[in-house]
């Protein structure tokens, strides 16, 4: 698609959202606030990534385009609110992020040159400080910007990640290894301990810990998770049909019924084969 095709798809979104908020427009549109719309913004992004998900795994393009729109219509949404009361616009939202990403590269729309990913990153840190002491009188913090709302295992990941743009980070995974291996011995100690609170506390540790492994692997934790659940879900599905087709009644499963299912299960899937 054109770029005069482009402007012009998303000037009819725009369009049509104007239409849906007006006052013969859609009642349920016209009631929404940003309050009413936090679910709908949540969840169109977390159906956007399944759509990355199953695109990732082999699937086709077309399903993701239409949960990315799905996500856009919540922007265009959110903008027509602040237009509404003369705040901003899409446009201001788009030259809002034009700006920022043109600053925040001199590498590319400057004349600063860079040799690596990492002088890349390093940079960002240094201009998003200057940028925070512009507009706030002081440069604040390095972690500024990981959302608190985010999943906590991902915000894990983010913290440790801009805390190494400063240095502070392990040199290898070594390291790292062996701070999940301290990690786990504390949480044996709380354990045995009985203490409840020491516990939480504890696993806490372990799990920023893994997060700060999966970083120094190149992983994201919570895509690995993710995949994890998928997995689990699908040989569960498995166990169950395999249970319902031997006749044993729900919940009436030995453990032994269930592993051997479970067994299969995996077996098929790193064969490869359709089930």
């Amino acid at each position: 698609m054109g770029e005069q095709k482009i402007g012009a798809a998303v000037e009819r979104l725009v369009e049509v959202m104007r239409r849906l908020r007006a006052p013969n427009g859609c009642p349920w549109d016209k009631e929404q606030d940003l309050k009413s719309l936090r679910p709908y913004l949540i969840e169109e992004a977390y159906e956007v990534l399944e759509e990355m998900d199953r695109v990732s795994e082999g699937g086709k393009w077309a399903p993701l385009a239409e949960e990315l729109g799905d996500l856009l219509f919540q922007i265009v949404f959110h903008s027509q609110l602040a237009s509404e009361k003369k705040e901003f616009d899409l446009g201001d939202v788009a030259t809002s992020i034009a700006v920022k990403l043109e600053r925040r590269h001199p590498h590319v729309f400057g004349e600063h040159a860079t040799f690596g990913t990492e002088q890349v990153l390093q940079n960002w840190a240094k201009l998003k400080a200057e940028e925070r002491k512009a507009k706030h009188g002081h440069a604040g913090s390095v972690l500024d910007g990981v959302p608190r709302d985010a999943p906590a295992l991902q915000r894990a990941e983010r913290l440790t990640e801009k805390a190494s743009r400063i240095g502070f980070d392990w040199p290898s995974l070594d390291g790292v290894r062996e701070k999940l291996k301290e990690e786990l011995g504390e949480l044996d100690e709380a354990i045995a301990s009985k203490d409840k609170l020491a516990m939480e506390h504890e696993l806490g540790d372990v799990f920023f810990a893994l997060a700060n492994v999966a970083r120094h692997l190149g992983i994201a934790p919570e895509d690995a998770l993710r995949a994890t659940n998928r997995r689990f879900t699908s040989r569960f599905h498995v166990v169950e049909r395999g249970l319902e087709k031997a006749g044993v009644a729900f919940g009436e499963a030995s453990l032994d019924q269930m592993n051997a299912l479970w067994d299969e299960a995996k077996a098929v899937e790193k064969a490869g084969k359709p089930r």
